[in-house]
């Protein structure tokens, strides 16, 4: 399985600032060190973890965002959030001087690691700011893209423009011989619907048109690069035998997820015991009903298992048989909205991690009910069936709380980008966009009045 980044390679923004913070905090701690021990410092894992706390929260709170503000308000909402951040690493560093005091003296937080945090913060958001204005006089017009194809493809590709991760502009060509005058310089490149439907010499022409730096693409590796993701309608068959869209077994990639699900998975259901315990205690009491719910759902291979929440609807929430959740939908209790808003109704579907059933990261598990429609209407449904199921996935976190078929086969595309894109980084990826929407209590809401899930 080869490695694919086009996620990675898009988010030029964010690995910029992500790299300015490390490279500014890595001077000023060495500067720092010698000037107060007169030596450079050896390797700390405390430190370390410090910086990445840093990078973590500044994400997730929302500092390495792009923003299309005035200046004023961007600086102002930039110093709100490096303040946050700053707070929260100074409480993360008491909280590790309060427990190993043994090993570190007053003076040391005092007189080094404490002002350095706030030199720190200072220096990050003016570097930040410097950087949101150079990208904000530097950054051209969206790219724009001529279509050479069908009509009925560019009208679905412009449909899809909605759901798009760049800003860029899609344009008919309707007169093939307006390429013979193409000004390069005012076009991104050309997108082919058909490239075995294009006459000899078209094809010379478009052939000369990219040795002069014009990009030419396939509707696939358009929608890769600008969608970031694959609308199944405009998937053929011959995009699938290249074999792009499988999992490979035994792929080191694969093993890593698997003992990355079984560690998190682990930890996060020690570390929320007392959560999930006050959470059943206050379900208990609230109409005397069950705490738990079990569904069956669809897993890997189209397998059924049974997945298990904590419940959030009345008892008889399902009494007239299997529904879709609607937006305000008075099936859900109070608590139960609060459980939901925040996804602590998904911590017992931890156990089905451990057990194999699920993935941390993975398409969301559909119930079959509902699978044995969505599959007779959605093309290449059951491409999904390739993964695990999983918890959260990159149509979580790129696309609102699905509402209609229609949201179901968008977030198959999404579902089927991740199966192609798929890689240990990726889910790294997805994993910090999961906590900065439960930060935000975002994407747990429908947004129509149908849904997906209960």
């Amino acid at each position: 399985m080869l490695l694919r980044l086009p996620w990675l390679l898009s988010r030029k923004r964010l690995l910029a600032s992500v790299a300015i913070d490390s490279y500014l905090f890595l001077l000023l701690y060495m500067a720092a060190f010698l000037f107060s021990f007169g030596g450079l410092p050896g390797v700390s894992i405390a430190v370390a973890a410090l910086v990445a706390l840093w990078l973590l929260s500044s994400y997730v709170i929302g500092r390495y965002q792009i923003v299309s503000q005035e200046a004023g308000c961007h600086v102002f909402k930039l110093a709100i959030r490096t303040a946050v951040a700053l707070l929260i690493s100074i409480g993360s560093y008491l909280g590790y001087f309060w427990v190993a005091a043994f090993t570190l003296g007053p003076r040391d937080s005092r007189g080094f690691l404490l002002p350095l945090l706030l030199a720190f913060a200072i220096l990050s958001a003016i570097a930040q700011t410097l950087l949101a204005r150079s990208i904000r006089f530097n950054t051209k017009d969206s790219r724009k893209w001529l279509f050479l194809g069908a009509p009925d493809t560019f009208k679905s590709l412009n449909k899809q423009m909605v759901w798009r991760r760049l800003p860029d502009d899609l344009t008919f060509l309707s007169d093939v011989d307006q390429l013979s005058s193409l000004i390069i310089d005012d076009w991104s490149g050309v997108l082919i619907s058909d490239f075995n439907a294009l006459p000899l010499s078209l094809e010379k022409r478009l052939l000369m048109l990219q040795q002069n730096g014009l990009s030419v693409l396939s509707v696939v590796s358009w929608c890769e690069l600008v969608l970031q993701r694959f609308p199944p309608d405009l998937l053929t068959n011959a995009d699938l035998l290249h074999g792009e869209f499988v999992f490979v077994s035994g792929n080191i990639q694969l093993r890593l997820k698997r003992l990355g699900d079984v560690v998190v998975s682990a930890c996060l259901l020690l570390f929320t015991a007392p959560i999930l315990i006050l959470s059943s205690l206050l379900i208990r009491l609230q109409d005397g009903g069950p705490v738990l719910y079990s569904q069956f759902r669809s897993g890997l291979g189209g397998k059924p298992y049974r997945v298990w929440k904590l419940r959030t609807m009345r008892v008889d929430a399902e009494r007239h048989g299997a529904q879709w959740v609607g937006k305000g939908d008075s099936r859900i209790t109070p608590f139960g909205r609060l459980l939901r808003l925040t996804r602590l109704d998904e911590l017992p579907q931890l156990w089905a991690v451990l057990k194999g059933e699920m993935s941390l990261i993975g398409p969301r598990p559909e119930r079959p009910e509902f699978e044995q429609d969505l599959e007779h209407q959605i093309p290449h449904y059951r491409l999904r069936h390739l993964m695990r199921p999983g918890l959260s996935g990159w149509a979580q976190v790129n696309y609102p709380y699905g509402a209609s078929v229609e949201d179901a086969a968008n977030k198959l595309s999404y579902d089927l980008y991740y199966l192609r894109n798929f890689s240990f980084w990726i889910d790294l990826l997805i994993l910090f966009k999961t906590i900065r929407l439960v930060f935000n209590a975002q994407g747990a809401v429908p947004i129509s009045q149908e849904s997906s899930e209960r």
